[in-house]
């Protein structure tokens, strides 16, 4: 009945199936072990209903934003201080260690934390309380299992924020061993989880240090040029130190133009047939633009807020001070749609290298002149202001193809990581899943 297991490493593990399995009677579930049983959520964990008020701020609080998605670990520590979810009528949930808390708000991200602490949650994660012989790590990793998050998601309500009722979830079906069981598929898991992890870890950590390495190519580029045996000058801007002696130093408002986006309504958003896309800062990903989470609006606009080619996408103002800056490039594919109020355009002749410049470290040696712990803005003025260093025709043309080329190397290799990430992400939510439903028996797994 039940496949072996691979996995994507260099040596792969087969795991053995259950000797005799039965009929669950429940889809997501399929065949179980003959000697699990099937019950409801609801009489495997109690739903913890005790509210407290949001002023009592030393007990600290945990939100959607602090759980990660599909792999039941917190994204950031928990917080002191007032909700950023408040419940009905101001009050959130208490937990207390050994609780498992379930996002109810689009299901689909699989927020599932065994909770260490006592504390304080958005109403918007149900607490999980086992009962009797259930284990809470067994719980939790049952409530992430890939098939029960599609069973749940398959339930929501409501359209741009869709939740799951709480009696849907908590009348679920669940398999369920004994508790011995339950305790070796989650020591079983826990390990293996971890090891999965820190390749993922270690993936990530290459990542980063690859982007490093593009960053400071481009940097070295865009400010000492091509060639290490030119002749230098001194910038007389402090940090840019020494330059090629026959280079300018220009602020970009007298090398082309800056122009805020598009004003408009939420009345005026349509569907995609009906209206123009408004290029905002979740459609830059890594440089490039991603047509994902799009907008659409019906309305006249302006040429000038019409995308052409070359144009410099920009994000200008966000709630998070990370994505100030983050730009992209218009291509032929992306011209004639538009940009939001908080994006903005830089239009000039030598965009294919200014691209460069803003993707270096220049614009995180100027950053700090406006962005502070309070202001997370770049205006008109700001970059209008921004110090870059301008190359004649010639040479912007060589170090814009250049860059193209050895940037291209690297973005392949980053490109290589992300999809071994994505498999080793999958592996994760397979052996999760095979593990908790039975389809492999880990009992005697070293």
């Amino acid at each position: 009945m039940s496949e072996a297991i691979n996995s994507p490493g260099a040596k792969s593990r087969r795991f053995r199936p259950y000797p005799k399995y039965k009929a669950s009677g429940v889809e997501w579930l399929g065949e179980i072990p003959a000697h699990w049983e099937v019950k409801p959520l609801k009489h495997a964990a109690a739903l913890a209903m005790d509210r407290i008020d949001v002023n009592e701020l030393e007990i600290p609080y945990l939100g959607l934003e602090h759980v990660e998605s599909r792999t039941g670990k917190m994204v950031r520590a928990a917080e002191y201080g007032s909700s950023e979810e408040q419940g009905a009528e101001g009050l959130d949930t208490r937990f207390r260690s050994g609780d498992v808390l379930f996002g109810k708000l689009r299901p689909y991200l699989a927020k599932v934390l065994l909770s260490s602490f006592d504390g304080r949650c958005s109403s918007e994660l149900l607490v999980l309380r086992p009962k009797g012989e259930i284990s809470p790590a067994f719980l939790a990793y049952q409530l992430l299992s890939p098939g029960f998050i599609a069973w749940i998601n398959a339930m929501t309500y409501g359209t741009k924020m869709p939740r799951a009722s709480p009696d849907q979830i908590m009348g679920t079906p669940i398999a369920i061993p004994d508790s011995d069981e339950q305790n070796a598929i989650s020591t079983f898991l826990d390990r293996e989880t971890a090891k999965i992890d820190s390749l993922i870890d270690k993936n990530e950590r290459l990542i980063e240090l690859l982007q490093e390495k593009r960053k400071a190519l481009i940097t070295q580029a865009v400010t000492k040029g091509l060639n290490p045996n030119v002749p230098t000058k001194d910038s007389g801007v402090e940090w840019l130190g020494k330059i090629p002696a026959h280079w300018e130093v220009k602020q970009l408002r007298h090398v082309g133009i800056a122009i805020i986006g598009l004003t408009y309504e939420p009345a005026d958003v349509v569907g995609p047939d009906e209206g123009v896309l408004v290029l905002r800062a979740s459609n830059i990903y890594d440089g490039h633009i991603v047509l994902e989470d799009n907008v659409f609006v019906k309305r006249s606009i302006p040429n000038r807020l019409n995308t052409k080619v070359g144009d410099i996408l920009i994000c200008a103002r966000s709630g998070s001070r990370a994505l100030i800056g983050k730009s992209a490039m218009i291509d032929k594919a992306l011209v004639g749609l538009t940009f939001g109020t908080f994006m903005m355009v830089f239009r000039s002749t030598c965009n294919d290298y200014l691209f460069y410049a803003f993707n270096s470290t220049l614009f995180s040696y100027q950053s700090g002149a406006f962005l502070t712990s309070t202001i997370n803005q770049l205006t008109l003025s700001n970059l209008n202001s921004f110090t870059v260093p301008v190359p004649p025709h010639d040479e912007r043309a060589a170090i814009a193809a250049f860059l193209d080329r050895e940037t291209a190397k690297i973005d392949s290799l980053v490109a290589k990581i992300h999809e071994a990430i994505d498999r080793l992400k999958e592996y994760r939510n397979t052996l999760i899943s095979a593990a908790v439903t039975g389809r492999i028996d880990v009992r005697e797994a070293q």
